[in-house]
């Protein structure tokens, strides 16, 4: 369902091939040979999150706040190097690629409190948006 969230984690090894200068066929060589993991996705997401809904020069790149609110809602921000729990994270992304969280999107990327629709079974881009249609008719940023 969320090829696309999939593909934007892939495209952000290009990203970052091109910013170190490496060209496409060097990119490719060297980091298309597996598919995209979890935290490549919540990366790219975050920034797609920031340069094409939420950009506001006034406030600032809010890229690492999408990304650390998507880690907190999926319960993983108190890990760190010294409170580490390989089996519980282990569970937790289990649990969101299983999409094991609850229907208002609790235990995932997003929670939204007012959803009509069991988030379980919408795309994470569309999770996304009514997260921040939430956030910004409630007025917190």
């Amino acid at each position: 369902m969320d090829g696309n969230r999939a593909e934007d984690g892939i495209d952000l090894r290009y990203r970052f091939g091109y910013e170190q200068g490496y060209d496409s066929p060097m990119i490719a060589t060297l980091l298309d040979d597996r598919p995209c993991s979890v935290l490549e996705m919540l990366i790219a997401l975050a920034i797609r999150c920031e340069e094409h809904i939420m950009d506001d020069p006034d406030i600032g790149n809010r890229t690492g706040q999408w990304f650390w609110n998507m880690i907190i809602n999926l319960g993983l921000g108190s890990m760190d190097d010294t409170k580490f729990d390989e089996n519980y994270v282990k569970d937790v992304i289990s649990r969101f690629l299983y999409r094991k969280y609850k229907r208002n999107g609790e235990g995932g990327l997003f929670t939204v409190e007012h959803c009509k629709s069991d988030l379980r079974t919408v795309e994470i881009w569309y999770q996304m948006c009514w997260y921040l249609d939430e956030v910004l008719e409630n007025g917190r940023r």
